[in-house]
């Protein structure tokens, strides 16, 4: 088992596990930074999933080659936990945010000034 394998596997994990929640939560937050158009903003959107399930998928495989590969001696003092842990807790804040989601009301935009309603 080669730790730093296992390791860097994780850690692409958790930057796919990132891309998600950014790409998917907060894609209209993004948009509104940086002034996206529409269209941009699903172009964001559909460019931020699809990264990362390529970085996420790689680094899956990468965990497991770290899992069947044989032990080197350098690997002796690398920690796998710390990156563990943090890939648990965004999991629990990707979940808490798909529930939040669900269960907040749908924000009305404001009218701008100078805007009229039509009844």
């Amino acid at each position: 088992m080669r730790k730093r394998t296992i390791r860097n596997g994780m850690r692409l994990l958790l930057a796919a596990l990132l891309l998600i929640i950014l790409a998917s939560f907060f894609h209209g937050s993004i948009a509104d930074l940086f002034n996206f158009s529409p269209v941009s903003e699903q172009r964001f959107y559909r460019l931020g999933i699809f990264w990362a399930a390529a970085i996420g998928g790689y680094g899956v495989v990468l965990a497991a080659f770290g899992f069947v590969l044989p032990t080197n001696i350098r690997d002796s003092g690398v920690r796998v936990l710390p990156v563990f842990i943090m890939i648990m807790v965004l999991v629990v804040i990707f979940f808490y945010l798909f529930v939040t989601s669900f269960t907040e009301p749908v924000e009305q935009q404001r009218l701008s000034p100078g805007t009229s309603i039509t009844i």
